[in-house]
């Protein structure tokens, strides 16, 4: 019987993530517009031995730093990335990830062990000083299941979070571990959808004059509905806050906005910012 339900919760799984990643291929556009502006500020800070949970298709790569080469390719820049490590749970998105990737002048390896399909799969180097990219599946939600190779790679200079602790089912538990794993000095740069802020919230940066009080309570009354259908996506976290409150760091920086681009921006204001983890 158990044997049954883990083949029929398996099959399930696999399904909500095939079914997230054909709503995703439509809506990573609409995403990107609105958030592009403010990885463009962010994303240049990113150096290192980076981290980056729930990387989807990656798209985001193009902001770090980047250098043009001999043969006019513009490619992640080598002194300023040494290592990349993307913990992508999903493997129907692999593809596009991996493709993102080596756009961006990365050789591309797969973890073995946390995704054992993935033997065929890779990019043979091109060029010397290409900065690794390890496609690792899994997730930080518990902290006696963290892949094996995420753990070797540690500990990280910064840890990357774009729209995915909307999704973990434990936001307190990955954060934690996201402090474990980073450096001491090192820091969680992250942009992510959150509740609507209250009125008056001083960390609101545009705000566009939107009823948050209105857009925060339909927020709650969709996120029952919208995890379905979003892959366990949360309208209603409030993640700034979540982070700000968590033992283990020096300083938390970030500012909240209410962007206005269309229907869907109401439900999903931003959290933008940078936590370092304490020296001591």
């Amino acid at each position: 019987m158990s044997s049954l339900y883990s083949a029929v919760s398996n099959s399930l799984s696999l399904t909500a993530d095939w079914f997230f990643k054909a709503l995703w291929l439509v809506e990573s556009d609409r995403n990107n517009a609105k958030v592009d502006t403010y990885r463009k500020a962010l994303w240049p800070e990113i150096s290192g031995n980076v981290l980056e949970l729930g990387p989807g298709f990656a798209e985001s790569l193009r902001f770090l730093n980047h250098v043009t080469i001999s043969d006019g390719s513009h490619v992640v820049d080598s002194n300023v990335i040494t290592s990349y490590t993307a913990l992508e749970p999903n493997v129907f998105l692999y593809d596009r990830l991996h493709k993102n990737a080596e756009i961006n002048g990365f050789c591309v390896e797969y973890d073995h062990k946390s995704y054992p399909n993935c033997k065929e799969l890779g990019t043979i180097p091109t060029r010397e000083n290409m900065v690794p990219f390890n496609i690792v599946r899994g997730t930080l939600d518990d902290p006696n299941n963290i892949p094996q190779r995420v753990l070797d790679n540690a500990p990280y200079d910064t840890v990357l979070t774009s729209f995915s602790l909307c999704t973990v089912k434990d936001p307190e538990a990955t954060i934690k571990n996201i402090i474990r794993l980073l450096k001491p000095g090192g820091a969680h740069v992250f942009i992510e959808h959150v509740r609507q802020p209250p009125p008056g919230d001083k960390r609101v940066t545009e705000d566009n004059n939107v009823n948050s009080v209105l857009w925060g309570k339909i927020q709650d009354w969709i996120t029952p509905l919208w995890s379905i259908i979003g892959h366990g996506c949360h309208v209603n976290r409030e993640t700034g806050v979540t982070i700000a409150n968590m033992d283990g760091w020096e300083s938390v920086e970030y500012k909240n906005v209410r962007p206005v681009i269309d229907l869907q921006s109401r439900i999903m204001p931003l959290s933008i910012g940078k936590a370092i983890k304490a020296t001591k």
